[in-house]
């Protein structure tokens, strides 16, 4: 089946740009939603803010469950210094040495939206001895506000407050050689490549071999995303980035298909039949271990959910800082997705 390439890179750079960090991810749901039912699907958020959507399938008696997650890495306002400048803490694990320089906005509880950059405590070479050298963590970055601010009641008057959030610039390209670089493509390159593949089904009026229910998770960075599943969920087949470096396989161009991560093992005959999809049908894959890694299936298990759990998705390059993926790596995906739903 072929996928359109303009509709897929297209939602993908839409939904990259909306500010998505885990909590504060109402817009990107809103925007997949939309899109979901313009294409057709039925769509509800639970309690928690996941987008789950429903497909029928040609056997309405099992269900099979995908997942991708639209929450990203970002910051939030621990306090507002003295000198009007903001400390932060950090939401997920964004690697704070990338965030070095990068533009932010503020988002505040009133719907305000200012404009700031990140910056080492010590940014200026001109003026600090340690402006090479001193850390960059939380405790020695901090935000700096585009507006006339002096002091810790200058920025308060702006409506600046503790835990507001701060969502980090993306800066989204997409080459004409196929790269695909932006942050956040963990995981909303993945939520596109589902996208693309229930806009292939909607124009082809393909069904599924069983139900759909696909769920838009929106706390994954943070480890709970998936927590929950309906009860007549038997698999979940999660589809995140694939990572690439060290002794692994995987490059920007292959659909990865993990076999392990740091939560153990995935389910042996879900990997297997991935694998063999993959090879039946030429699918340019690798298989790989992942032991800094965790997904929607692992929360799903440490929610209790009695299912079986595979993950694939394309190959991301720099995970967690100026990210990287190629679009032969997010159709792969796509192809082996796509054989999965409508085989088993």
């Amino acid at each position: 089946m072929k996928f359109d390439k303009a509709y897929v890179l297209d939602f993908a750079q839409a939904l990259l740009m909306i500010d998505s960090p885990s909590g504060y991810t109402m817009q990107a749901g809103a925007m997949v939603e939309a899109e979901a039912k313009r294409l057709g699907y039925e769509c509800f958020f639970n309690p928690k803010g996941n987008l789950c959507i429903k497909v029928k399938g040609e056997n309405e008696h099992e269900t099979l469950a995908l997942s991708a997650h639209i929450d990203t890495l970002g910051l939030m306002v621990r306090s507002i210094k003295s000198d009007g400048k903001l400390a932060v803490t950090k939401i997920g694990g964004p690697q704070m040495p990338t965030l070095d320089g990068e533009y932010c906005r503020i988002l505040t509880r009133e719907g305000r939206i200012y404009t700031g950059t990140i910056l080492s405590t010590a940014p200026a070479a001109h003026v600090h001895p340690d402006a090479a050298s001193a850390p960059r963590d939380e405790d020695h970055m901090e935000v700096r506000i585009d507006e006339v601010v002096t002091c810790k009641k200058d920025v308060e008057r702006l409506g600046i407050q503790n835990g507001d959030f701060i969502a980090i610039d993306p800066k989204v390209v997409i080459c004409e050689s196929g790269y695909i670089k932006s942050r956040f493509l963990d995981d909303k390159i993945s939520a596109s490549a589902i996208m693309g593949v229930l806009h292939a089904l909607s124009k082809t009026n393909t069904k599924p071999k069983r139900n759909l229910f696909i769920m838009f998770s929106t706390y994954e960075e943070v480890g709970h995303g998936s927590a929950w599943l309906p009860d007549d969920i038997h698999e979940l087949l999660a589809v995140d980035m694939g990572c690439i470096g060290l002794d692994l396989a995987c490059s920007e161009q292959d659909v990865s298909i993990c076999a392990k991560d740091s939560g153990g093992p995935y389910d042996y005959e879900m990997t297997s039949r991935l694998i063999t999809l993959a090879k039946a049908d030429n699918i340019r894959h690798v298989i790989d271990i992942y032991p800094r890694y965790s997904s929607d299936v692992t929360a799903a298990y440490h929610g209790g959910n009695n299912i079986r759990g595979a993950l694939i998705g394309p190959g991301v390059h720099a995970s967690h800082g100026m990210e990287r993926t190629h679009y032969d790596g997010v159709e792969a995906t796509m192809k082996l997705l796509m054989a999965y739903i409508t085989t088993y």
